[in-house]
Formats: C-alpha cells, structure tokens, sequence
C-alpha cells in the first residue's frame, strides 16, 4: 500500500481500490526493484485491485523461491 501511495504522493488511505495501468506499471517497477526478480504477465494480469495486488504479492513471497528484499529470491521469474 506504501509503495502504491508514494505514486501520486498520497497518503495510504487516499489509495483507490482500483489500480490503473500506471499505477500497476510503477508498482511492478518498484517489486522489481526491490526484491530483485521480475513479475510475469500473469501475476501482473491479476492485480487490478489493491486487495488482488496484496493477494498476488502474497502468493508470489510463500511460493517457491519466494521473493526476499534485496533480490535474494532465486532470481526467478514471478
């Protein structure tokens, strides 16, 4: 929610439940960034809302070769 709410420079519960396309892109640029892998196209098809993107990002750190801060996920595509 942090990171969707330094989009636009908002506080957190100023973020809409929706997500826009460029919301999603700065979002996945800043997953990226942060943890070191990429999200694929699927994952990133499936977060359209707050609740789905906190979901997916869920999914996407209890699986294997889960993500870690710092890129320590295996360097596997998410």
């Amino acid at each position: 929610m942090a990171i969707l709410a330094a989009f636009g420079d908002r506080p957190p519960e100023e973020v809409p439940e929706g997500i826009d396309s460029m919301e999603l892109a700065w979002l996945v640029h800043q997953i990226e960034q942060r943890y070191g892998d990429s999200v694929d196209d699927e994952a990133m098809s499936r977060m359209t809302t707050v609740s789905t993107a906190l979901q997916v990002l869920a999914e996407l750190r209890s699986g294997p070769g889960a993500l870690e801060p710092g890129g320590a996920g295996g360097g596997r595509s998410v």
